[in-house]
C-alpha cells in the first residue's frame, strides 16, 4: 500500500480577503502503508462549507484550529472503504467523516466514521441535508429558536444548505417562513419547494433601510424568529422588525468572513432589551450528541418527499477551490459539493 498515491488541494497562502484560485495547488503525495486498525479510503464526494475560511486565518482564535500552509486540507467527505484492517469497516462500506476532504486518497483509523446508507437518499445527502448542514440547521432551530405554530420566521441564506432546511422545518412546525436570498431563481425556489410563504432577493436593497420596510411589510407583527447566517444589513434589519420575546440563533455571518478589517455591529442592539429578545450564537459541534435525533426526525421528512434539496455539484477535486471561492459570491445553489470519485451505487 506504501505505493498508493494520493492527489489532494493545499493551503499555500492565507487569503487577505477574498479567497483566490492562486491561494490554493494542486500535489500528488504517497500514502503510507496501512497499520492494524487501518482503513484506505477513496473520497466520493467532498463538501466545502463557508466555516472553512476561520481556517484561514491564523491571527484570529477560533474554536477549530487553523488550516496548515503546504498541506492537504480536510473537510466533511463520503468515501468508499478500500483496504480495511479495521473489523468495523469492510470494502465497499460508503462512510461520512469531517475529514478526508479535498483529497482523492487517505488513511483513517476508524474514528469518527460513521456509515451512509445509499438507499436513504444519495449520498452526497449526507454532506448536506442529512450531514453536517442539516444538523445545523436542525440544531438551530429547535434547541435555540425553539418556533411555535403561528410565529414569524426569518432566515438568511435561506436558499444555502442550512437555510434551505430551516425554512422547511419552520414550515411544518406551523410557522410563517419569510426568506432571504440572492437572486430571482433562488427566491422562486424558496417560494414553490422551499417552504418560504416570502422570498425576499436582497439585491434589490441598497441597505437596511430598504430591507426594513420590506420586513415590515412581509412580517407586520414582527419577526419571533431570526436565523442568522448572513450578518450586515440583514441582522440589523431584522433588529428593527423584531417582536417582543424573540429569539435569534448566530449561525454565521458570512457577509464579514472576508473583511480585511474588522466590520462595526448594528447600531441598534439595544432593541433586544426593549423588546426582551434573546440573541445566541452557536456552532454545530455542541449539538452532535442530538445527531440520531436529528436523524430520526429530518429522514423520514425526506424519504416522504416533504423536504426538498438543492445541490452545486461540481465534477472533480481540481474544481473544489473554484467551489470554495463560490460560497461568498453567491455562485453555488444549495449545498455545494464535489464529485471527487465515481460512485457505484
Amino acid at each position: 500500500m506504501s505505493a498508493q498515491k494520493q492527489k489532494a488541494v493545499c493551503l499555500t497562502a492565507y487569503p487577505k480577503g477574498l479567497p483566490t484560485a492562486e491561494n490554493f495547488d494542486i500535489r500528488t503525495a504517497d500514502l503510507p502503508a496501512l497499520n492494524s486498525g487501518e482503513l484506505l479510503m477513496r473520497t466520493v464526494w467532498m463538501s466545502v462549507d463557508p466555516y472553512m475560511r476561520g481556517r484561514m486565518r491564523p491571527d484570529v482564535k477560533s474554536y477549530i484550529p487553523p488550516f496548515a500552509l503546504n498541506e492537504p486540507l480536510d473537510g466533511g467527505a463520503v468515501s468508499e472503504v478500500m483496504v480495511s484492517n479495521n473489523p468495523n469497516f469492510k470494502p465497499g462500506d460508503y462512510v461520512v467523516a469531517f475529514q478526508g476532504g479535498w483529497k482523492d486518497y487517505w488513511v483513517s483509523n476508524g474514528d469518527g466514521l460513521t456509515k451512509a446508507d445509499g438507499s436513504i437518499a444519495p449520498l452526497s445527502a449526507y454532506l448536506g441535508v442529512l450531514g453536517m448542514p442539516g444538523l445545523t440547521a436542525w440544531a438551530g432551530l429547535t434547541q435555540i429558536l425553539e418556533p411555535k405554530p403561528g410565529e414569524t420566521v426569518f432566515v438568511s441564506g435561506a436558499a444555502g444548505a442550512v437555510g434551505s432546511l430551516v425554512c422547511q422545518l419552520a414550515k411544518i412546525k406551523g410557522c410563517k417562513v419569510i426568506a432571504s436570498a440572492g437572486s430571482k431563481e433562488k427566491c422562486d425556489w424558496l417560494l414553490k419547494e422551499g417552504g418560504a410563504d416570502v422570498a425576499l432577493n436582497y439585491r434589490d436593497y441598497k441597505n437596511a433601510g430598504e430591507l426594513t420596510r420590506a420586513l415590515a411589510d412581509a412580517a407586520p407583527g414582527g419577526i419571533n424568529c431570526y436565523f442568522e447566517n448572513v450578518g450586515g444589513m440583514h441582522l440589523e434589519a431584522a433588529l428593527n422588525c423584531i417582536a417582543f420575546g424573540a429569539r435569534i440563533a448566530l449561525c454565521g455571518m458570512i457577509s464579514v468572513y472576508n473583511a480585511k478589517e474588522p466590520e462595526p455591529g448594528p447600531p441598534n442592539l439595544s432593541f433586544l432589551i426593549a423588546r426582551s429578545a434573546k440573541m445566541q450564537g452557536f456552532i454545530v459541534s455542541i449539538y452532535l450528541h442530538l445527531a440520531s435525533q436529528f436523524a430520526g426526525e429530518v429522514a423520514p421528512l425526506l424519504a416522504q418527499g416533504k423536504i426538498r434539496f438543492r445541490e452545486s455539484v461540481y465534477e472533480s477535486l481540481e474544481d473544489a477551490p473554484r467551489a470554495f471561492i463560490g460560497l461568498f459570491s453567491g455562485e453555488n445553489f444549495g449545498k455545494a459539493v464535489i464529485r471527487v470519485g465515481p460512485d457505484r451505487l
